[in-house]
């Protein structure tokens, strides 16, 4: 075992130790989250201080609770510490419903059901040792069986276990589909794929609903044949037994009637608690198929450890990068060459820039540099040392990282920066964002730096987001800077700002970049061109021009003749003119900036401004509220208010599964009934009642089967069905309902998962159980009664002290459930956000610092249920005692009655044990109070979700169909804010048309509203003022789906499902099937065909969760494909060709400009060479269109569009 993996094992074994922190470590975690002022940190401080010291004299732990919070830390951590070749090759999404469920139900197995488990199986074997005592040969007899039953109850507990298996990986598929969904429920809702989704959805909930009821059969059955075992020891019990009196008394006499009672009644109570320790076997079964995959990748040794200390950690670090003989495919895809024979080597200080064409390797070596992969062959090294035999955290450390696609954090733009480094000032952050070219719109922001940025910072503009994330690369101080299509989400203006910063911070860096707009890395030392894997060409800019091959075609290629002209005859002028040469041409540089501070006074103003429906996200948005931090904490620690569910309520929603209840009733209520036995009367005809015991046998066999198999159809049945249904209404909600920061992706799967698996704790097999118990007492009470009542109602008095703790526990349950199904889910969201985003959280080395993040969340219901876990346990003891006090109580009465000759000893045993029996039962019923709790609050979520109506409805019979195409689109005096920031204006009196046939193009700077235009006319959301016409008709009177369907939208960031790539574009219409040929065809103008043939699978390739298998020029194809595919009358263009390398987008553009043909088009573009012969250009400031016409207009007007098309020249 080499250092790697005896670190690995120490961080499992100590566990604990890695995900139980300390509380002064979340003090620290949470003051750098916040970013208090010294007051606040002194204030908060004192208080965690506080629950420290509550910590340590806190109630002694409960182990079980204990196991749980640790393996629930445990498992993230081992999740977030694997290569990131292992998420390629398992969906992430699946871990997202793992993290909930699969511990959820581990929990159950292995938290107070084993308390449980263990106190009847005590009870069994006490009443075994007693009957051994008195009776050791019957007892033998009686227990011969019981081996039988033994082998039989593991072969069974196995077959649920493997089944239960299946279940729960059908059920994380099921998780892995909502998770895609919710996350991109712009997408699906865009082009009509809700009930697609919900379809998807429901074919794994079927596939894991058979699982459920084949376990439920082998339930049943097991049970059935455990009951048939002990009555037939009952019924050997009588025929041996009195074989063994009579042999008895013609000898010494030593085995009398006396010693049958006690060795019946002993074994009778054994068998008796077996059989209520049966239920949890199943619960152990569940709990193991979980465990299964839960200790896999606990255990599992990753082959790149961010998290070991292993490694060299040099003491300087000069930037020097090489790559020699490099070959590379990825894990999913190992047939496909990416990298083949890569040599290059990048001097310190250095700028190297990598170019070509989609899917070339370009990002590859960006990620082989951050030891995200390791080479086939080859090797990667660091100043002269492989990568691999470095510290991986400290590799890490000294790289900056920026990429096309930011991802920012649910939390605050000062701690999305603190992730840069750790215990980085509020002085580091802010020179960090000045460099960035941050700080100002950050400044002019309500709360600055304290500002939420929403889930993947869905509350920041594009080039806002891209800024704070160069500003986080540049907090790290790094010694290497990767900079991969650092650019491609700005606008011109952004862009000019931007690229600066990034000229100016990589001085003294070893900087590499990769992009396809070609005039941002003329600067660079050198220019490496790659094409299928391999470097074709390197050198200056200059040297390459004048070679005139692959990369004077690829400049060529983005530049006018005018500007080639430019090019070829004044090299220095042309450098001179884009401002990069930031040594020799400062004041033209500072020129730039400051026409670009005049040119839109308004954008700076308006840059909180989100363009969240402009940059379609994978994850759904969490709102931004306007108070202040403090205000936000609260809200954060309110719970939502509990709105009690009538139990009557939870059971019609299993009302269509009503004959499998009755049948189940009907099974309980019978086991009920035979749990009343009469032993006494065997001693007069042993034959007759040995017999009629194996009778009884054959019937409890038959009513357990019907029980067991019965409810756990029923129940199975409705989990099935309420996961559908809520799945189907969450995915039915407007987009603001989305906004909201409860009903975040994480917070919506948690949910998903949790609460439908949840319900069925309040029906299934704990109906069968009390049922079974009410049965049992009411047989009992009638009994106890009839034999005499004076007994009987001296005994009955003790039953409603049962009921009592019953509530009691119920009620200390309650308070609980809601508290842990909030934190729990506050929790998932961490989870859920650092897998989903595990390529960034690997950049940054965060895993620790999520791991213990999640841990913090946990925490708090952890301490909770530490201590209302002793109250359950006293409230248990007290509904367990009483039986016992009750039989006390009648052996006392019933002895003076039979002293003073009022009752026979006989009657004595009938009530005792009639009213015992029975009062135990419900005891025993209490067990199940936990289930009943988490169902009623579980419930009360999925019926306030089923009967809450969408502001926007997408049902097909509601709003009008128009008939022929879209005439013309018009916005009219539009005012608009997003729900969760009401008082920030986004549209403040749009006015806007396009004719048919006609192109609109906006432009403007970020954030000004362009792309809410886009979701007003998707009907993402409502206009507050003002009208949006289609064809001349208010569009909130036209049929939502209608609409969407005259809509083609492609987005800057695409959205790909996990599916193959046929499927990914037929999904641009979800109304129909769409043909093999037209999906070629729609591929084929989105210049995608060559390359989808040239995979191994072609058409069938999976594209991998969110799209990984694929570069991001090759995603953007696939989504114009889709959009092409649905042939709509209006395409919605936003940054449609933004993520593609010069030749493809060239290529695009000319297939998008020929799809533009008879369309109405609407689009959105940073390059104004893409929309020049558009029919009309609006500039878009503040919310409003500033001026309008054509190209050749604006330009002679020398306003707005004069200066936007001078910066982007």
């Amino acid at each position: 075992m080499d250092g790697t993996e005896k670190s690995q094992e120490t961080e499992i074994q100590n566990g604990l130790k890695e995900t139980h922190i300390s509380m002064q470590e979340i003090a620290g975690d949470d003051l750098k989250k916040n970013g208090k002022k010294k007051k606040k940190k002194d204030e908060k401080e004192k208080e965690e201080n506080n629950d420290e010291e509550e910590k340590k004299n806190e109630l002694p732990p409960v182990p079980m609770l204990q196991l749980v919070y640790r393996l629930r830390g445990m498992f993230l951590q081992s999740i977030l510490k694997q290569e990131i070749g292992w998420f390629d090759t398992h969906q992430t999404n699946d871990f997202a419903s793992r993290v909930t469920e699969d511990l959820n139900k581990l929990q159950e197995g292995i938290g107070e059901k084993v308390g449980m488990f263990l106190f009847f199986m005590t009870i069994f074997l006490a009443s075994i040792i007693n009957a051994f005592i008195h009776g050791w040969e019957l007892t033998l007899v009686i227990l011969s069986v019981f081996p039988i039953l033994g082998i039989a109850t593991g072969i069974i507990a196995k077959v649920q276990s493997s089944l239960s298996n299946v279940e729960m990986k059908e059920y994380a598929r099921a998780g892995s589909i909502a998770e895609e969904a919710i996350s991109a429920i712009r997408t699906v809702v865009a082009f009509g794929g809700e009930n697609k989704e919900v379809s998807r959805y429901d074919a794994n909930l079927v596939h894991a609903k058979k699982a459920g009821v084949k376990r439920g059969l082998m339930t049943g059955f097991g049970m059935g044949l455990m009951w048939f075992i002990i009555y037939a020891a009952y019924s050997l019990a009588f025929y041996y037994g009195t074989g063994l009196i009579l042999k008895s008394r013609e000898g010494d006499g030593s085995f009398d009637p006396a010693k049958l009672i006690i060795v019946f009644f002993s074994v009778l109570m054994g068998a008796m608690n077996v059989g209520q320790a049966a239920p949890y076997v199943e619960a152990f079964s569940v709990a193991r198929g979980a465990a299964s995959t839960i200790f896999d990748i606990i255990e599992r040794k990753s082959t790149i450890d961010p998290t070991s200390s292993d490694g060299e950690r040099p003491p300087t670090v000069e930037g020097i990068i090489e790559m020699k003989d490099v070959h590379f495919n990825y894990p999913s895809r190992p047939d496909v060459k990416i990298l083949q024979g890569i040599d290059l080597k990048i001097e310190p200080g250095q700028t190297v820039a990598l170019v070509g064409t989609s899917g070339c390797g370009k990002s590859t070596c960006i990620q082989l540099i951050q030891r995200f992969y390791d080479p086939m062959s080859g090797k990667v090294l660091l100043d002269g040392n492989p990568i691999q035999n470095l510290n991986l955290g400290w590799l890490r450390d000294q790289i900056g990282v920026v990429g096309q696609e930011p991802v920012l954090f649910a939390t605050t733009i000062a701690e999305n920066i603190r992730y840069g480094r750790d215990g980085v000032s509020m002085e580091d952050i802010h020179n960090a964002c000045k460099e960035a070219n941050a700080h100002d719109f950050i400044t002019k922001l309500p709360k600055q730096y304290e500002t939420n940025v929403g889930e993947r910072g869905a509350q920041m503009s594009g080039g806002q987001k891209q800024r704070i994330a160069i500003a986080r690369a540049l907090v790290r101080q790094p010694r290497i800077l990767l900079l991969d299509e650092a650019t491609s989400a700005l606008d011109n203006q952004s862009e000019a700002v931007v690229q600066q910063a990034l000229d100016k911070v990589r001085q003294g860096r070893t900087t590499v970049i990769v992009a396809h707009r070609l005039s941002t890395i003329k600067t660079a030392d050198k220019i490496v061109v790659f094409s299928e894997g391999k470097i074709v060409e390197s050198g200056t800019h200059e040297d390459l021009m004048k070679i005139k091959s692959l990369y004077y075609n690829l400049v060529t290629a983005q530049i006018s003749p005018t500007e080639l002209h430019k090019e070829n005859k004044e090299m220095v002028s042309s450098v001179a003119k884009t401002a990069y040469d930031t040594e020799s041409l400062t004041e033209i540089s500072q020129d730039i900036m400051d026409d670009l501070a005049n040119m839109a006074p308004t954008a700076l103003v308006r840059s909180l401004s989100t363009r969240y429906s402009q940059r379609r996200r994978r994850a759904s948005v969490k709102s931004e509220k306007n108070v202040d931090k403090n205000k936000i904490e609260e809200q954060e620690e309110e719970e939502e208010p509990f709105e009690s569910v009538s139990t009557l309520k939870i059971l019609k929603m299993n009302s269509s599964e009503w004959p499998y209840i009755v049948g189940g009733v009907i099974g309980s209520a019978m086991q009920g009934t035979l749990s009343i036995a009469e032993p006494d009367e065997a001693r007069r005809e042993a034959d007759l009642y040995a017999l009629l015991f194996l009778v009884m046998g054959f019937i409890a066999a038959v009513s357990m089967f019907m029980q067991a198999y019965m409810f756990a159809l029923s129940g199975e049945l409705l989990t099935a069905r309420l996961r559908k249904l809520t799945f189907n209404a969450m995915l039915h909600q407007e987009m603001g309902w989305f906004d909201e920061e409860k009903n975040s992706v994480g917070a919506l799967c948690s949910r998903l998962s949790g609460d439908a698996s949840a319900v069925q704790g309040a029906t299934g097999s704990r109906v069968g159980t009390i049922v079974q118990a009410i049965t049992t007492l009411g047989v009992s009470i009638i009994m106890g009664l009839y034999f005499d009542w004076r007994l009987g109602l001296v005994t009955l008095p003790f039953i409603p002290f049962v009921l009592i703790a019953v509530y009691l526990q119920s009620k200390i349950l309650m308070g609980q459930s809601v508290t842990e199904s909030k934190t729990l889910q506050d929790a998932g969201k961490i989870a859920i956000e650092s897998i989903t985003n595990i390529r960034t959280v690997a950049s940054l080395h965060k895993e620790q610092h999520f791991a213990k993040k999640y841990s913090t969340a946990l925490y708090k219901p952890h301490k909770d249920a530490l201590k209302k876990s002793h109250l359950r346990g006293a409230a248990f003891g007290f509904a367990q005692a009483i039986p016992f006090y009750a039989y006390a109580v009648a052996m006392f009465y019933g002895g003076y009655l039979v002293n003073i000759k009022e009752i026979s000893y006989e009657n004595v045993f009938k009530v005792a044990e009639a009213l015992i029996l029975g009062t135990m039962m419900v005891g025993q019923a209490v067990a199940f109070a936990p289930n009943f709790s988490k169902a009623k609050v579980a419930a009360s979520h999925i019926f306030k979700l089923l009967e809450r109506r969408s502001a926007i409805s997408s049902s097909p019979g509601v709003g009008l169909k128009l008939s022929g195409p879209v005439t013309n689109i018009e916005l009219r005096g539009v005012h608009f804010s997003y729900p969760t920031r009401p008082d920030i204006p986004i549209l403040t009196g749009m006015d806007v048309k396009v004719e048919r046939g006609q192109t609109l193009a906006l432009v403007g700077s970020s954030g000004c509203g362009k792309s809410t235009i886009i979701s007003l006319l998707e009907r993402f959301y409502d206009a507050k003022k003002g009208k949006v016409y289609i064809s001349g008709e208010d569009i909130q009177a036209l049929n939502v789906g209608w609409v969407r369907n005259q809509l083609g939208l492609v987005s800057q960031e695409p959205v790909l499902f996990d599916l193959t790539i046929a499927e990914n574009i037929a999904y641009g219409d979800n109304s129909r099937e769409i043909g093999h040929n037209e999906i070629v065809d729609a591929a084929r103008q989105a210049n995608i065909h060559s390359f989808i043939e040239s995979l191994p699978n072609g058409y069938n390739t999976r594209v991998g969760a969110k799209g990984t298998q694929l570069s991001g020029g090759q995603k953007q194809r696939i989504a114009i494909a889709r959009a092409l595919v649905r042939n709509p009358t209006v395409l919605l263009l936003d940054e449609a060709t933004s993520a593609l390398d010069t030749e493809s987008e060239k290529v695009v553009q000319e297939a998008l400009e020929h799809a533009q043909k008879g369309r109405t088009s609407i689009v959105i573009a940073h390059r104004l060479s893409t929309i020049q012969n558009a029919n009309t250009i609006a500039v878009v400031q503040g919310g409003q269109v500033v001026e309008a016409g054509t190209h050749q207009q604006l330009i002679e007007k020398q306003g707005h569009y004069f200066s936007l098309y001078k910066t982007n020249k």
